[in-house]
């Protein structure tokens, strides 16, 4: 019997990851294409087959050995009609799954890239498979994916799991990317908890002024390097972004109740200082119950979450 695999794609802003997986989750093959963002993104569909199909050729695979592609997109997704949009890149309404299913003619599923990612680390990853779970991703924003059931929530119209944009100061505090204040966004983000760093260390007494005056900027990095070191002003500011995670974290597992809730993206590098707070704050805001039933961990499975999640998508609707 021929060796068959699982396409799984994840588009971002820069580059589309494209990997062949195994029916358990390894990956057999992984690249990475430019995303030509040029004329609102036309071309990226047809750039994904024909690089795909190049790698097919060089590697002897052919047609029948693959059985589907699960493709994530930032952004918001209709998952019936796979119709996407991605401000990133240009979409609006964008018909992704049918221009890649004419394509590839193979089955075709989209869905947001935060929501993929967390069907992966649950696959394979630091989830272990279990029927509820929350994921998070801590990068430039804030995703998010939640998974009920074994099946990850998109709702109606692909706002499902936009935990990124739960609002944790009504009224209030930065304006986010989507038009409105107080989202979590603006302060669990590594976007955040920069502004949150270069603000302190133009007012205040703190180890972050000199990473200022030397650099320019404050990363995120830099916060979290300067909170483990002692530094006050550092260490409330993790703690400002852990209480609103974790109070939106808590919030939704009076909903789910989860058995798992994984912390992946840049910031998840800064390991058991962001998860311990996190998990600190999520227990005092929620039930003991629901706190007790509930494991914390970061994310496994890195940048391949995405590719990983979209072969499991395909797994998931063709054993249906």
């Amino acid at each position: 019997m021929e060796d068959t695999y699982y396409l799984g794609i994840d588009i971002g802003g820069t580059t589309v990851k494209i990997a062949f997986v195994t029916k358990t989750g390894e990956i057999f093959y992984k690249w990475e294409i430019k995303t030509d963002k040029s004329d609102d993104g036309i071309n990226i569909p047809k750039d994904i087959f024909d690089s795909v199909q190049d790698k097919m050729q060089s590697l002897s695979l052919g047609h029948n050995n693959l059985m589907g592609l699960g493709v994530g997109a930032p952004g918001f997704i209709d998952e019936q009609s796979g119709e996407v949009e991605a401000v990133n890149i240009g979409w609006t309404n964008f018909p992704l799954k049918e221009k890649l299913a004419d394509l590839f003619q193979l089955p075709t599923y989209v869905l947001n890239d935060a929501n993929l990612a967390a069907l992966g680390e649950n696959w394979v990853g630091a989830g272990g498979n279990v029927p509820h779970l929350i994921a998070v991703t801590l990068g430039t924003g804030v995703g998010g994916g939640v998974v009920v059931n074994g099946h990850v929530i998109n709702g109606v119209n692909g706002t499902g799991g936009e935990i990124g944009h739960i609002t944790v100061t009504p009224n209030e505090g930065p304006r986010c990317n989507c038009g409105r204040q107080g989202c979590l966004e603006t302060y669990a983000s590594a976007t955040a908890v920069s502004r949150l760093g270069v603000e302190a260390a133009k007012r205040e007494q703190t180890s972050l002024k000199s990473v200022y005056e030397k650099k320019g900027t404050v990363t995120a990095k830099d916060v979290f390097q300067q909170a483990k070191r002692g530094d006050v002003v550092a260490n409330n500011i993790v703690s400002l972004l852990a209480d609103k995670l974790g109070l939106v974290l808590a919030n939704l597992a009076i909903t789910t109740n989860p058995e798992k809730i994984v912390i992946g993206g840049g910031m998840a590098q800064a390991g058991e200082l962001l998860l311990l707070s996190v998990k600190n704050a999520f227990e005092g805001y929620t039930l003991k119950r629901t706190a007790a039933a509930c494991e914390f961990s970061i994310a496994k499975l890195g940048n391949d979450a995405g590719v990983i999640g979209g072969a499991y998508l395909v797994k998931q609707q063709t054993e249906k």
